[in-house]
C-alpha cells in the first residue's frame, strides 16, 4: 500500500466499539436496508462522541468489518472491499462460505477465542488468497465481533530480507571458523556439512574429493537434518545414510555433470528446464520435491582449474541469488581448505620434518604479519643461510617496484626491507611476473646472468640465491627469496622441491588469511547492521508509542474543548438571564406586598390560596433559590473555562501563560479522585503558590506534564493509610538553590550551552506521603515503557514523555526526590523565557 496506517490509540478504539454495537442494533432494527448507500446516524449516541458513524468508518486507515454472532458480515469500510469483496456481496454472508480458505487458520482461532472468551486478540498472519501479510485487530461485543486489519507485507518483506542476510553472513562466518580450526580433512568437512543443514535448513548436505592419482569421487562428508530420519526419504528396511545419498551419489547423472563441466547446478523446482541433460535424475527426485525438497544446489570445488572434489545439497527452502553467492564463496573456501589439506599430506610424505613443522605453523595462524614473519624464520633455521626475505612485486606497467617486508639475517648484515625503484628491479619484476624460479649457486660463475641484476646482487653482497615466486588467488605477486653472503651455496634439488612447497603453503595460508580476514570483516558488518536495526528497532517502537499516547492527549484534549463549548451555550444562555429574572421576581414581589397593603381582606378564594401556597415562606425563600442558582451557573463558568485552559487546543505555539491558572484546571479535572471512596478517605491537597510570572511555554503541553505526575502522585496514595497529602509548591528560581543537600552539585549547575541564570527559572514541586521508591527504580524512572503499576493499568510512558516534554521542548529539567518510606516530589523547573 501507499500510505502508511497509524496505530489507534484505547480511547478511539473504545468508542469505535461503542459505534460498532450499535452500527449492528441500527442495522437489525432497520431490516435489512444496510444494501442502501445511505449516511446512518445513531440517535442513541452518547453526546460525548457526536460524530457521524460511517464517516468515521470510512475515514480510518485500516480495513475494517463487523461480523454478527452468526459469522456473518454486517457492515466493512472502503478500504476492506478489495481485499474481502463488495459489500452487496458480502453483506449478510458468512465469513466462512465467503472465506473458505480461513477455516482453520489463525483467523478462524483467533476470531473464535475472542468471541468466546470475550477477549480483544491481535496477530499477524499470511493471507493466501491474495498473498500478503495482514495484522489483525479483533473486538468483541455483545452483538458480535469488530475488526481492523492492514497491509503488513512490505515489513514482512523487510524483515525476512534482514533475516536472509543475517543468517547467510552468520554461515559464512561459521564456515571460515570451521576452516580455520584445522584437523583432519573430514574432521574439517564433516564440520561445514552440519553447519550446512544447521544454517541453511537443508535436508542433507554432501562433500566428495577426487581420489589422488584417479578421477574418481569418495564421499568425505555427509550431514542430515535430525527430522529426516524416519519420513518419506528412507525406504522400508533400507538404511536411511544409503536412501538419501542414492539421489546424489558419485555416478549419478547430476554429480557426474558437475564434475565434467566444472560448473555449479542450482535449482528452486525440479520441474524446471533441464540444463545440463539430468533428465533422469530430476524424474527420480521430482515426487519428493512436494514434501521436503524444495531446492538442489551442486558445486564443484577447483582450485587453480583443477577439479577437487564435489559438494552438493538438498534444501528445505528455495535458494535465493545471496544464498547461492554464499555457497559459492563456501565452495571456494573449501576447495582451498582440501587442497591445503592434501598439500600437507605430501609433506607429511617426506622425511623433512622439520620444514612440515614450519608449514604447519603458518598455516595455523590467520595473520598475514605473523606467517610471513614465521616462514622466513623458519626458513633460515632450516637451510642454514645467511638471509631469507619475503618480498611484495608491484608489476606497475609504468613504474614496477619491489618491496621487501619480512626478512631474517645473520645479525652481522645489513637490512634490506625497503622499497626498490624501477630502475634496479625491472627484469626480477619480469620474472616475478612470469612465475620464474631464479637459482644461482655462485654469481661469479653465472654467465648468462643479467647485468641489472648482477649489479643488484653486487650491490647487496650477495654471492648465492634461490627465489621461489609467489601468486595468491587474489591475483596478488611476491617471492620467498633465499640468498648466501659468505660464498657460493649450492642449492639441491631437494630444497628448491621442498621449498616450492612451503611456497604454495605459503600462498594458500595467505589466501586463507585473505579469506578470513573478508569474513570477519563481513561478520562484524553483519553485528554492526544488526546492533544498528536494533536500536533503529527499538527506537521506533518508542516513537511509535509515544505518538499513540500523543495522539491519545490530543484527542482528550479535543474531546474536553468540546464538552466544554458545548455546555459554555446554555450556562451563558442562563447565567445572563438570572440578573433579569431576579429583577423581575423583585419587581412582582414588590407590587405582591402593594395588594397586601391596599387590600388587607382579600376575597375568600385568595385568602385559601395563600395558606396553600405558604406565601409568606415562598416571599423569604424565592430569592434565596435565585442567589443559588447564580451561585452554581457561575461555578460550572468556571469549570468550562478550566477545561478550556487545560486542553489548550488554540495555543500551539509557545505563548505567555499563568502557570498556577494550568496546575489549577488540571486539579479541576482530577478533582474526583481527591475525594474520599469506600475504599479509603479523601486525599488531602496542600497548595503553597509563590508569585510567579508569565512563562513562555507549550500549554497544552505542560499541562499533560501536570496530568501525569499529579495522577502518579494519587495512585501512590492509593493503599496509603490516612492521612494522604498532595502537597504543590511554586516558586521563582530552581529548587536547588533552596535544597542545596537534595542534590549532587553537578545537578543544579545548569548546561555549558545554558548560561541562564537560576532566578530566569521557575520550580513547580509535586510532594506526596506515599511508600517513595528505590534507588533502582529512580533509575528507570524516566525510561519507555517503565511501569511498576499492575499489569493492564499503567502504559510507562507517561513520566517518559513528560520528561521530554520539559527537558527538550521547554530547556527544562525534571527531578525526582524519593527514598523508601519517605514519599516522593517531583520537581519542575522551566525557564520563564526559551532560549535563543
Amino acid at each position: 500500500m501507499d500510505y502508511v496506517p497509524p496505530d489507534l490509540s484505547c480511547e478511539r478504539c473504545e468508542a469505535l466499539k461503542t459505534i460498532s454495537r450499535q452500527v449492528v442494533r441500527q442495522r437489525s432494527l432497520r431490516g435489512g436496508s444496510h444494501l442502501r448507500r445511505k449516511v446512518i446516524k445513531v440517535r442513541e449516541m452518547p453526546p460525548e462522541i457526536p460524530w457521524n458513524i460511517v464517516e468515521i468508518f470510512e475515514s480510518i486507515t485500516d480495513a475494517f468489518f463487523v461480523l454478527d454472532r452468526e459469522w456473518r458480515f454486517t457492515y466493512l469500510n472502503a478500504r476492506a472491499e478489495p481485499m474481502l469483496g463488495s459489500k452487496k456481496e458480502l453483506i449478510g454472508k458468512c465469513i466462512w462460505d465467503e472465506l473458505p480458505e480461513a477455516i482453520g487458520s489463525t483467523f478462524e482461532k483467533e476470531f473464535t477465542r475472542a468471541i468466546s472468551r470475550g477477549v480483544t486478540v491481535h496477530f499477524e498472519e499470511f493471507y493466501p488468497r491474495l498473498g500478503i501479510w495482514l495484522e489483525i485487530r479483533a473486538y468483541p461485543y455483545q452483538g458480535g465481533l469488530s475488526v481492523y486489519f492492514r497491509d503488513v507485507t512490505a515489513r514482512k518483506q523487510s524483515e525476512a530480507m534482514l533475516m536472509e542476510r543475517s543468517r547467510l553472513s552468520g554461515f559464512g562466518a561459521q564456515v571460515g571458523i570451521a576452516l580455520g580450526q584445522g584437523g583432519a580433512i573430514s574432521e574439517i568437512l564433516n564440520r561445514c556439512t552440519q553447519i550446512m543443514i544447521d544454517h541453511l535448513d537443508a535436508v542433507n548436505a554432501c562433500i566428495w574429493t577426487v581420489k589422488q592419482g584417479s578421477d574418481r569421487l569418495e564421499l568425505q562428508a555427509l550431514a542430515f537434518a535430525t527430522d529426516v530420519r524416519g519420513d518419506a526419504w528412507v525406504a522400508p528396511n533400507e538404511p536411511y545414510t544409503a536412501a538419501v545419498c542414492d539421489y546424489i551419489r558419485p555416478d549419478s547423472s547430476v554429480v557426474e555433470t558437475i564434475a565434467r563441466t566444472h560448473q555449479a547446478y542450482l535449482t528452486n523446482d525440479f520441474r524446471d528446464r533441464d540444463r545440463l541433460g539430468v533428465t533422469a535424475w530430476l524424474e527420480r527426485v521430482k515426487p519428493y520435491s512436494g514434501e521436503q525438497v524444495k531446492a538442489f544446489a551442486g558445486y564443484p570445488l577447483i582450485v587453480e582449474e583443477r577439479l577437487v572434489g564435489v559438494m552438493a545439497l538438498f534444501s528445505r527452502q528455495p535458494l535465493s541469488e545471496e544464498g547461492h553467492n554464499m555457497l559459492e564463496w563456501v565452495a571456494n573456501a573449501i576447495a582451498v581448505a582440501i587442497d591445503r589439506s592434501w598439500a600437507r599430506s605430501e609433506l607429511l610424505s617426506r622425511r623433512e620434518s622439520l620444514l612440515f613443522r614450519l608449514a604447519s605453523q603458518i598455516r595455523n595462524s590467520l595473520d598475514l604479519d605473523t606467517i610471513l614473519g614465521t616462514a622466513v624464520n623458519e626458513i633460515r633455521s632450516l637451510l642454514q643461510i645467511d638471509r631469507c626475505h619475503f618480498l611484495w612485486c608491484w608489476p606497475d606497467p609504468q613504474h614496477p617496484s619491489l618491496t621487501v617486508t619480512h626478512e631474517a639475517c645473520n645479525p652481522n648484515l645489513a637490512s634490506l626491507l625497503a622499497d626498490y625503484p624501477t630502475e634496479k628491479v625491472t627484469v626480477l619484476v619480469k620474472k616475478i611476473v612470469n612465475l620464474e624460479t631464479i637459482r644461482i649457486d655462485d654469481i661469479s660463475n653465472l654467465a648468462n646472468l643479467d647485468n641489472q641484476e648482477q649489479v643488484l646482487l653486487s650491490t647487496l653482497g650477495v654471492t648465492s640465491q634461490l627465489l621461489i615466486p609467489l601468486a595468491t588467488r587474489s591475483g596478488q605477486l611476491g617471492a620467498v627469496v633465499c640468498s648466501h653472503c659468505s660464498g657460493p651455496r649450492p642449492w639441491g634439488e631437494s630444497e628448491v622441491e621442498l621449498l616450492k612447497a612451503v611456497v604454495d603453503q605459503l600462498a594458500i595460508a595467505i589466501d586463507q588469511a585473505e579469506l578470513f580476514a573478508q569474513t570477519r570483516a563481513a561478520a562484524n558488518a553483519a553485528q554492526s547492521q544488526a546492533q544498528q536495526l536494533e536500536g533503529a528497532l527499538e527506537n521506533l517502537k518508542q516513537t511509535e508509542a509515544q505518538l499513540v499516547q500523543t495522539e491519545k492527549m490530543s484527542s482528550l484534549g479535543q474531546m474536553v474543548a468540546g464538552i466544554a463549548h458545548e455546555i459554555n451555550n446554555p450556562i451563558n444562555f442562563i447565567y445572563g438571564n438570572l440578573s433579569y429574572a431576579s429583577d423581575y421576581i423583585e419587581d412582582l414581589l414588590e407590587l405582591l406586598r402593594l395588594y397586601q397593603q391596599h387590600y388587607p381582606n382579600p376575597a375568600a378564594e385568595i385568602h385559601h390560596k395563600t395558606e396553600a401556597i405558604d406565601l409568606e415562606f415562598l416571599k423569604d425563600d424565592l430569592p434565596k433559590l435565585l442567589t443559588s442558582m447564580q451561585v452554581g451557573t457561575e461555578r460550572i463558568r468556571q469549570i468550562v473555562l478550566s477545561l478550556r485552559n487545560f486542553s489548550r487546543l488554540d495555543e500551539a505555539e509557545m505563548k505567555l501563560v499563568n502557570i498556577h491558572e494550568g496546575i489549577d484546571s488540571t486539579l479541576l479535572i482530577l478533582q474526583h479522585r481527591f475525594k474520599g471512596t469506600a475504599k479509603g478517605p479523601e486525599i488531602q491537597l496542600i497548595k503553597e503558590y509563590g508569585d510567579l510570572p508569565l512563562v513562555e511555554c507549550y500549554a497544552g503541553q505542560l499541562n499533560q506534564v501536570f496530568m501525569n505526575v499529579l495522577s502518579n502522585a494519587i495512585d501512590a496514595l492509593e493503599n496509603q493509610i490516612p492521612p494522604k497529602i498532595i502537597t504543590i509548591r511554586t516558586f521563582r528560581g530552581r529548587w536547588c538553590d533552596r535544597q542545596e543537600n537534595q542534590f549532587p552539585e553537578d545537578n543544579c549547575i545548569p548546561n555549558a550551552q545554558d548560561p541562564t541564570p537560576y532566578a530566569q527559572f521557575v520550580a513547580i514541586a509535586i510532594r506526596d506521603n506515599g511508600p517513595g521508591m528505590t534507588q533502582d527504580v529512580r533509575k528507570r524512572l524516566f525510561d519507555p515503557f517503565f511501569t511498576t503499576k499492575p499489569v493492564g493499568k499503567g502504559t510507562g510512558l507517561g513520566l517518559s514523555i513528560s520528561y521530554q516534554i520539559v527537558a527538550e521542548k521547554h530547556g527544562g529539567q525534571l527531578k525526582c526526590i524519593s527514598d523508601p518510606g519517605q514519599g516522593s516530589e517531583f520537581i519542575i523547573e522551566i525557564p520563564i523565557r526559551p532560549y535563543k
